[in-house]
């Protein structure tokens, strides 16, 4: 089973880490602020998890945190997910007992054919050159590079923990990841978008172009919202927690 953590109470908000990343990257915001109960997990072959040995699989990944979800009795809940770890809160989705997925740094459709083939060699780089990889790769998710070298020396060194057939199996997942842009424009209010402007993996037109009904909060920041831009991350998530805080209650009334 995937490793996990549990703290707070309230409505469960399960919180996904991305690529490279563990579920420690969650440090960065005050969390304990929200009125939530916090499930934090690390994804196969991330942070303190395993790795998987079947075929790359989103879908297989999303069936691996279902598993800690039953173990917890579970019967509605929630998703923040980082990057990929929105890829998996998409297949949660589909779930019945979901409620909602807040999309941080990331998109709901599938690569395109040029992705793809940067995923594939990126699957066959690591069994070479793992460590050059991750040097060269984590610095670019930030706006500015150079003004964040203590951010991205930590992530880097946490990163390099990590087996070359792991790093392959999240990015080979990813390549062959469904497309959920319709299933989110057809219940737009059960997804919701932040994102930065400097963002060089997914950009604001294409996000505006694509999913134009959910709801979306633009940041001044790159791919790694949750260090760059945390204030501004955490008043949304306050505004969003409280909100369906309220509503659950009115519901159950």
């Amino acid at each position: 089973m995937l490793s996990y953590s549990v703290k707070g109470s309230g409505p469960a908000w399960v919180f996904l880490h991305g690529f490279l990343e563990s579920s420690s990257m969650w440090e960065s915001l005050p969390l304990d602020d929200l009125p939530i109960q916090q499930i934090k997990i690390d994804l196969p072959g991330h942070g303190k998890s395993s790795q998987l040995l079947n075929t790359p699989s989103i879908q297989l990944m999303a069936q691996e945190v279902q598993l800690v979800l039953d173990k917890l009795s579970l019967t509605h809940f929630s998703v923040l997910g980082h990057s990929m770890g929105a890829y998996v809160g998409l297949e949660l989705s589909m779930h019945p007992g979901f409620q909602q997925l807040i999309l941080l740094n990331s998109n709901c459709w599938s690569d395109s054919e040029q992705k793809k083939q940067d995923r594939l060699r990126v699957a066959q780089i690591v069994h070479k050159a793992k460590d050059i990889f991750i040097r060269e790769a984590i610095p670019n998710l930030f706006q500015s590079p150079e003004s964040s070298k203590k951010e991205s020396t930590a992530l880097i060194e946490e990163a390099k923990l990590m087996t070359p057939e792991a790093i392959a199996f999240s990015a080979l997942a990813m390549r062959e990841r469904q497309d959920f842009t319709s299933h989110v424009n057809e219940f737009p209010e059960k997804f919701m978008f932040i994102h930065g402007i400097h963002d060089r993996l997914v950009s604001v037109e294409e996000l505006n172009t694509k999913v134009p009904l959910s709801e979306k909060h633009y940041l001044n920041c790159g791919h790694m919202a949750h260090i760059e831009a945390k204030e501004e991350v955490m008043e949304i998530l306050k505004m969003k927690t409280n909100a369906f805080n309220i509503s659950e209650l009115k519901r159950k009334s």
